[in-house]
């Protein structure tokens, strides 16, 4: 396939020759093979395809069905746990594949989702979530998270500890968890560095989902990850209390946490709906302290998390959408703001970087626009988006 006339982010006008699922060669012009399909994309900007760190694909588009009229986190958990038994495996994977979908005729070629592995629900959303991966396959890399009730911890949690080791057996990448929420959070940690270690995955915890600056979950984890030498994958996502320490605070936990190269993952989308409601006056952000992290080169990267549930009523499943919030809730430049829906998010999973250049996988997405800052700022509709050197939207025509 040769991609005809393309502009790049920095500005430059190219063609671009993929052979199979990789770029082969970058030009200002290359002649076209006999029997190479050519697409014409004059007028659009050529990017690496995004990438959603951080959904829940197994609670996607419930909102109309359970109401969180507390409108808190602990409103939206209680909203999940009362209608239980009204969500079936069928209903899972039906709406789980239609966010995927949507997410990817939005430009994202990989996705982290967290899947609820809990007493009542069992390994069900585990095992829908895989079938989804299975189906959609051809179109998006898909990783999966146990999300493992609490506690994890002493005898109440042994229940708990036994599901997640059955959830990494039938179909779960990572580990997961909510150590704030624990009746230990510092040895919820702990537990759930272990287990990992013993299946050898990574983790990607919810830590300091709210905004006690008295909660330093991100800390110990950061400390507990050095000490033991973990030897895989760590991402830590919302980290909310973070942002309300004091700046020598997130300087000193931001210097641990690059030191024990965990990727943090800002979740804007949700944390604006769920956190602050008690505050009227100077209303928090309620966002991670990005500044002082990316001060400490830490590989900060940012998802939606939530897409129309219980948790957070409203969401487009657009990492565009994403990263305009990054660029005016953390002060973020526009070009920052696509890397942590793209560059960083791709390395906080452990993916292959891509830039538009020789030798990369061609995941890639074609925006109608003339710059990134347009890109976030218009959202705009029209996306071509190729997944391993095939167009995977529009497809035939639609």
């Amino acid at each position: 396939m040769l991609l005809r006339s393309a502009t790049l982010a920095d500005g430059r006008i190219v063609d671009v020759r993929i052979c199979l699922d990789t770029i082969d060669v970058v030009a200002s012009s290359l002649p076209a093979q006999p029997d190479e399909q050519v697409l014409d994309l004059s007028g659009h900007l050529l990017l690496p395809a995004f990438v959603e760190p951080h959904a829940h694909l197994d609670k996607a588009f419930l909102s109309e069905r359970f109401a969180n009229d507390a409108g808190d986190l602990m409103g939206a958990i209680v909203a999940m746990q009362q209608n239980r038994h009204l969500i079936t495996y069928a209903d899972t994977v039906e709406r789980a594949e239609r966010a995927v979908r949507l997410m990817v005729r939005n430009g994202a070629s990989a996705i982290r989702t967290h899947a609820d592995t809990t007493s009542e629900n069992g390994l069900m959303s585990v095992e829908a979530l895989a079938e989804v991966r299975r189906r959609t396959a051809d179109i998006c890399d898909i990783q999966i998270v146990s999300l493992v009730s609490w506690p994890v911890t002493g005898t109440a949690g042994a229940d708990s500890r036994a599901l997640l080791r059955e959830a990494l057996q039938n179909g779960a990448d990572l580990v997961g968890g909510c150590p704030h929420l624990d009746d230990n959070p510092a040895e919820a940690n702990e537990t759930l560095l272990e287990i990992a270690s013993e299946y050898q995955r990574g983790v990607d915890l919810h830590t300091d989902e709210n905004l006690d600056p008295t909660k330093n979950g991100l800390e110990d984890l950061a400390r507990r990850v050095l000490s033991s030498g973990f030897a895989y994958g760590v991402a830590a996502s919302h980290c909310v209390s973070l942002g309300s320490q004091t700046p020598r605070r997130q300087d000193e936990i931001a210097e641990l946490v690059a030191a024990a190269n965990i990727s943090v993952v800002a979740l804007p989308h949700t944390n604006l709906f769920l956190q602050g409601r008690e505050h009227q006056q100077s209303m928090p952000r309620a966002i991670t302290a990005v500044k002082a992290l990316r001060a400490r080169n830490v590989n900060v990267c940012a998802g939606a998390d939530n897409l129309q549930d219980p948790f957070n009523p409203m969401g487009r499943g657009d990492p565009l959408e994403t990263a305009s919030l990054m660029v005016m809730l953390a002060h973020l430049q526009p070009h920052q703001g696509l890397d942590v829906v793209s560059a960083h998010a791709r390395r906080a999973l452990g993916l292959t970087p891509i830039l538009v250049e020789s030798g990369n996988i061609a995941d890639l997405v074609a925006l109608k626009v003339d710059s990134v800052r347009e890109a976030l700022a218009f959202g705009p509709p029209e996306r071509i988006v190729l997944h391993r050197g095939v167009v995977v939207s529009p497809t035939n025509g639609h």
